[in-house]
């Protein structure tokens, strides 16, 4: 995908610092109108449910996204691909700051997750392909780059509000890091197209139950990640934070998973069963979601920190887990497309549910208990992934 008149050394350092610049723009947009939900309900009348689609529409688009994605790579090519997926989110981004009602503020989150669905389904394969002997460490890298982004979005909004800005131009500012990664972007990508187009892969991976199986471990555990975006910062502005405070818990939410997701598949490399690793990582969700729900006041940024390192760990350890069941890049980056496509139709209806749970019992509570149990069921999917059964699970596609 690089310049081949490079040396090889020169092309993997150029596309690793593409890798960070395009993670860092992938959450931000759904990270950064957590903090100032307050202002935004102030000048828009948005209530819980049409907050919540500030998250559950660009999940849907991302899972819709991700099944249509893989036939666009094989039609226009990566660089194309990637490109115009880049320009898309910095519409979205850009756009936010004519966003003059709750509905124009939601249309421009849908707008952005349509560009980072064909960007996060197309990164795993690259990265296979790309860094072969590489494989947990660089998907940590960009898990962690990811949940880095998002920390920055929710950071980033408190600091330009009591600045002066207004919350339009403050979320429009995250244009800027897209633009940057997208000028890196048309430098470092050259335009290849996939070779050997398999139109039916999609439908023979679809037909294997595993590839349920992952869609529904990714699904469960993001739809935490994705209630945690949407609802932390107001769970404790309820209880008479501040803006600059709740952003700052979701900023160590945000801190942890990503010193996770780049850490745990470091360590889970010496070994191709992943699963001891996903169980530390579910344990320290059960922790996390049991003290937001029941202890909210006796150690928050300890809950927002075990909550996140078991999000974030989880998060690039499925990616780890669905790349080692094929060995055709291609074919094993289809397979984690599919699995990010289904898991996040999923965690879409994370952030809708909880809301829908508030109405019912007056408090998030009832939410986070909701995601203990989802993780609790995450745990016994987690069983299947037994690398000796990979063979008879994901038999060679051709």
């Amino acid at each position: 995908m690089a310049d081949t008149t490079q040396p090889r050394s020169a092309r993997d350092w150029a596309m690793l610092g593409l890798v960070v610049l395009v993670a860092l723009n992938l959450r931000p947009f759904i990270a950064a109108p957590a903090p100032i939900l307050n202002e935004i309900v102030a000048d828009t009348g948005l209530g819980l449910g049409g907050l919540s689609l500030l998250t559950l529409l660009p999940m849907f688009l991302m899972g819709v996204g991700a099944f249509i994605a893989p036939g666009l790579q094989l039609r226009i090519g990566t660089r194309r691909g990637l490109l115009a997926a880049l320009a898309i989110l910095l519409a979205g981004s850009a756009l936010r700051f004519y966003a003059g009602s709750g509905v124009a503020l939601i249309a421009t989150a849908g707008l952005c997750g349509i560009g980072v669905a064909f960007i996060q389904a197309a990164f795993p394969g690259i990265i296979k392909a790309r860094f072969p002997t590489s494989v947990p460490v660089v998907t940590g890298l960009y898990s962690a780059m990811i949940m880095a982004g998002g920390a920055f979005g929710a950071r980033l909004m408190p600091v330009l509000t009591h600045a002066g800005y207004s919350w339009r131009m403050a979320l429009a500012w995250l244009a800027v890091p897209v633009a940057i990664a997208l000028a890196a972007a048309w430098s470092i990508l050259s335009d290849t197209k996939a070779s050997r187009p398999d139109g039916t892969l999609t439908r023979r991976l679809l037909a294997r139950p595993r590839t349920w199986v992952l869609m529904a471990a990714f699904g469960l555990v993001n739809a935490g990640y994705s209630s945690m975006i949407a609802w932390l910062a107001p769970y404790y502005q309820a209880q008479g934070w501040t803006s600059a405070d709740s952003s700052g818990l979701v900023a160590v939410m945000a801190a942890c998973q990503a010193v996770a997701a780049l850490s745990l598949p470091t360590l889970a490399r010496g070994n191709i069963d992943r699963r001891r690793w996903l169980w530390l990582t579910i344990a320290f969700q059960l922790i996390g979601f049991f003290g937001l729900a029941n202890l909210p006041g006796a150690a928050p940024a300890v809950w927002a920190g075990l909550c996140g390192a078991g999000l974030g760990g989880s998060f690039s350890l499925a990616i780890v887990t669905a790349l080692d069941h094929l060995p055709r890049p291609e074919q094993a980056g289809a397979l984690a497309a599919l699995m990010q496509g289904g898991g996040f139709l999923i965690a879409a209806l994370g952030p809708y549910a909880v809301a829908l749970l508030h109405d019912g019992t007056g408090g998030f509570a009832a939410g986070w208990m909701l995601h203990f149990g989802c993780v609790l069921v995450t745990a016994l999917l987690y069983l299947r992934f037994d690398p000796r059964r990979y063979p008879v699970a994901m038999p060679s596609t051709g």
